[in-house]
C-alpha cells in the first residue's frame, strides 16, 4: 500500500446519497492526494482535489473508459447502484450486478491495491426472531422476493470469488443500515414514494395516525457517518465486512413519537395488498416485495467498525431520520443529478 499521502481514489456512484458525503469527506482528508468521481452525469459540484468523469456502468460500450479511469488508482470505492425501475428488474440488474462486475474486472486488471464496496443490511438473510443484532458473520443470502435484496446478495457472492482469485487486493465491504441526510431526502422520496408525492404531507399536523405493522423495526444512520467509515477504511489496513448502524432502534412507537402521530394497528397483509395495488397501478415505485424484505431485515451490531475503524456515529438514528423529514418537507437537494430538489443544499 502506498504512503497514505499519495493515495489516488476513484469513486463510482459519486453523485448519490453516500457518494456526495464521501466525496466531501475525502476532499478534507489530508492522506488522500486526489479523488475522481464517476457518475452518469457530471455534477455542478466543486470540491478540492476532486475531478469528475462520466461513465455508465450498465453499458458494455463504456468498459474501456471505465478501465482507463481506474488504471492508475490506488483505491476504488464502488457505490453505484440503481433502485429503479422496480417494474424492470433487468434494467437494475444491468447496473447493479453487471456494472459491479465491470468495476471488479477493471480493478483486477489494473491490480488496484484496495477495493471498498457498498453492500447493505439488505444483503443479510432474515434476522433472528428475537431481534438480536447480528454480526458480520450472519449469512448474506438476502430475501429472494425483492430485486434489491437479491442483487445485493449476488454481489456478495461475486466478491467472495474476487477475494479468492485476487488476494493481493484488499477488499472491504460496508453493510450499513438505512442511510439518511437532509440533502438526499428529495431523491429518496422520489425513489420510494414517487415523483409526485408531496413532501409537505409529512408534517405532523397532517399525519394524525400511523400504521402499526407487526415486526417493523429498523436502524437508521446519517449518511455523513457512513461516509466517515468509508474514509477510515481507505486509510487503514483493514479487510472484510463492516456493519454500520446508530442507536436507537426505530419501531412504530418511536416513529409515532417522532411524527406526533397515534399508532393504529394494521394487518401486514392488508398493508401489503394496498401497496401491491398502488405499485401495479404505478402510483408508487416501491414494490410489495421490498415491503416483505424490510420486515425481515436483521438489526446490525457495529462492534467491528468501532473496534477496527475507530468509528462511532456522531448522530443518533432519530437525528438521521429527522434530517430526512426536514429535507422532505423543504424539498432539499444537492448540486447533482440524483439529488436534485426544490432547493439545493
Amino acid at each position: 500500500m502506498k504512503a497514505s499521502t499519495e493515495l489516488k481514489v476513484v469513486v463510482t456512484g459519486a453523485t448519490g446519497n453516500v457518494g456526495t458525503s464521501l466525496m466531501r469527506a475525502l476532499a478534507r482528508e489530508p492522506r488522500i492526494a486526489s479523488v475522481l468521481g464517476l457518475a452518469r452525469r457530471t455534477p455542478a459540484l466543486t470540491l478540492e482535489k476532486t475531478e469528475w468523469a462520466e461513465v455508465d456502468l450498465s453499458l458494455e460500450s463504456d468498459e474501456p473508459r471505465l478501465a482507463e479511469y481506474i488504471a492508475d488508482a490506488d483505491a476504488v470505492v464502488h457505490l453505484a447502484w440503481r433502485f429503479q425501475p422496480t417494474h424492470d428488474p433487468v434494467e437494475t440488474w444491468r447496473t447493479n450486478v453487471l456494472g459491479s462486475l465491470r468495476v471488479f474486472d477493471a480493478v483486477a486488471a489494473a491490480h488496484v491495491p484496495t477495493l471498498v464496496c457498498a453492500s447493505s443490511v439488505a444483503a443479510y438473510s432474515p434476522g433472528p426472531e428475537n431481534g438480536t443484532p447480528v454480526s458480520e458473520s450472519w449469512p448474506t443470502h438476502g430475501w429472494p422476493g425483492a430485486a434489491y435484496t437479491r442483487e445485493k446478495a449476488y454481489v456478495e457472492r461475486v466478491l467472495d470469488t474476487f477475494e479468492r482469485d485476487h488476494p493481493q487486493t484488499r477488499v472491504v465491504r460496508m453493510r450499513p443500515c438505512f442511510l439518511f441526510k437532509e440533502e438526499s431526502a428529495s431523491e429518496q422520496r422520489r425513489i420510494f414514494a414517487g415523483r409526485y408525492f408531496p413532501g409537505w404531507l409529512f408534517r405532523p399536523e397532517l399525519l394524525p395516525v400511523l400504521p402499526e405493522l407487526q415486526g417493523l423495526r429498523f436502524q437508521a444512520l446519517h449518511t455523513d457517518d457512513a461516509a466517515d467509515a468509508y474514509r477510515r477504511a481507505l486509510v487503514r489496513d483493514v479487510r472484510g465486512p463492516f456493519n454500520l448502524a446508530a442507536d436507537p432502534v426505530i419501531d412504530t412507537a418511536v416513529l409515532s413519537s417522532l411524527l406526533d402521530a397515534r399508532p393504529v394497528k394494521v394487518p401486514n397483509g392488508a398493508a401489503r395488498s394496498l401497496l401491491s395495488a398502488a405499485w401495479h397501478l404505478r402510483v408508487v415505485p416501491a414494490s410489495p416485495d421490498l415491503f416483505d424484505a424490510v420486515l425481515r431485515i436483521p438489526l446490525l451490531a457495529p462492534d467491528r467498525a468501532r473496534r477496527e475503524l475507530g468509528w462511532e456515529s456522531s448522530s443518533t438514528s432519530l437525528e438521521a431520520l429527522g434530517a430526512f423529514l426536514r429535507g422532505v418537507r423543504a424539498g432539499s437537494g444537492d448540486a447533482t443529478g440524483p439529488l436534485t430538489g426544490r432547493r439545493v443544499g
